[in-house]
């Protein structure tokens, strides 16, 4: 029965990752795959985790099935973390949130949602935008059109077009912005054009949805959050899926929520139990571990400074390498100029570089990352970034 079954293309990012492994030059660099890296090119586990995991393993006393849902315990820091600690959704209960398998997870759920009781809704993705996302979508049966989003010409954000777009869009319609630190470009929304998106939302009546992959890594835990806190002031209803992944290094934990803003608490009741069966059929009930941990650390004082220490410490590590990125470049005689890198948030950036100079760099310095010219900056240190420098100026001067 599987004699027809053809060999799938490797995964663009984790496909590279393979490749990147199986070179045995000595001075690979890997600034494709997306996990932040300390100065020593590893992905740390964080002080603040394994002080919680500590306690969780004293105090831990069963094993047994979470709620489908999640923990309330969960639930509550996440709400807070995300809407704020005095926020209005929290206080009023009109958030359904949902422990989910990662920000991916949130996002499948969200689909699987959407597909259920608006089966005709369009979801509009930005251009550029994570490969994921319209995948995702698509395997729920939902169809993706995209809102201009980067201006290769400034190297920026294309707002009218993409405010244009987005005002000619059939109501009711799903909107996807990423809340921080698009992915893949590091080009982020103002505050003040946050404020315009969320009126025109109420005016249009699309319904918006965040992703929330990287809070804290672009301007601050309450900073990253403007957008979202910004159309909860206007708007009744949106989704928000986030991910501790970054912010608390639990990549292999999988673990995030799906949050869902409904005008009333009632309403919230309701769709929560939607949700749950959505989860149900996909993978009947959450793992413990992950949530554990980001429940101990935020609702211990001592401990959440510590992570909130920690969170500054990669942030700040990413903005130090983005300016020592392009000084760098300017010394080497680099003809391209790279100051936009300074302007942008997060740990992705999109270089400009053609598909031609990627492959380039890939096969003579074997510096690896994905062909549509975004890196990774985590994954510069000091002992690669001159030789990364001297290849990039190389390639692009010739």
């Amino acid at each position: 029965m599987f004699e027809t079954i053809e060999m799938a293309p490797a995964d663009p990012i984790l496909g590279l990752n393979e490749a990147f492994n199986l070179d045995k030059k000595a001075n690979k660099v890997n600034l494709g795959v997306g996990v932040y890296k300390n100065e020593e090119g590893k992905t740390p586990i964080l002080n603040s985790v394994k002080a919680a995991e500590r306690i969780n393993l004293e105090e831990e006393k069963t094993k047994s099935y979470l709620p489908i849902d999640g923990k309330p315990s969960y639930k509550k820091v996440v709400q807070k973390l995300v809407f704020g600690a005095n926020s209005e959704i929290v206080n009023s209960g009109r958030a359904a949130t949902i422990q989910a398998p990662g920000g991916t997870g949130g996002i499948k759920l969200a689909a699987d949602f959407i597909k259920k009781f608006y089966p005709g809704t369009k979801v509009w993705i930005s251009d550029p935008t994570w490969a994921n996302h319209k995948k995702v979508f698509n395997s729920a049966g939902l169809e993706t059109r995209t809102y201009p989003y980067y201006n290769p010409k400034t190297n920026g954000l294309d707002f009218d077009g993409m405010y244009k777009t987005l005002s000619e869009i059939p109501g009711n319609d799903l909107v996807l912005f990423h809340a921080c630190c698009h992915n893949p470009t590091g080009v982020d929304i103002s505050p003040e054009q946050w404020k315009k998106l969320a009126s025109l939302s109420l005016k249009k009546s699309f319904i918006p949805f965040f992703d929330f992959a990287y809070q804290g890594f672009g301007n601050g835990l309450k900073e990253d959050a403007v957008g979202i806190r910004t159309f909860a002031e206007k708007v009744k209803s949106f989704l928000v899926s986030n991910s501790f992944s970054k912010n608390f290094g639990l990549y292999n934990e999988r673990i995030g929520a799906l949050s869902i803003v409904t005008p009333k608490q009632k309403e919230a009741a309701k769709v929560l139990s939607q949700l749950k069966i959505c989860a149900r059929t996909n993978y009947s009930n959450p793992p413990s571990h992950g949530s554990s941990i980001v429940t101990t650390i935020l609702s211990t004082p001592d401990l959440r400074t510590v992570w909130e220490d920690e969170v500054k410490e990669m942030r700040d590590r990413i903005n130090s390498y983005r300016n020592i990125f392009v000084e760098n470049l300017k010394v080497q005689g680099c003809k391209k100029n790279f100051d936009f890198i300074k302007k942008q948030h997060g740990m992705f950036s999109y270089t400009g570089l053609t598909k031609d100079k990627v492959i380039e760099l890939r096969e003579k310095y074997s510096i690896y990352f994905v062909n549509s010219g975004r890196i990774n900056l985590a994954g510069l240190n000091g002992n690669n970034i001159d030789y990364v420098c001297k290849a990039f100026t190389e390639v692009l001067n010739d």
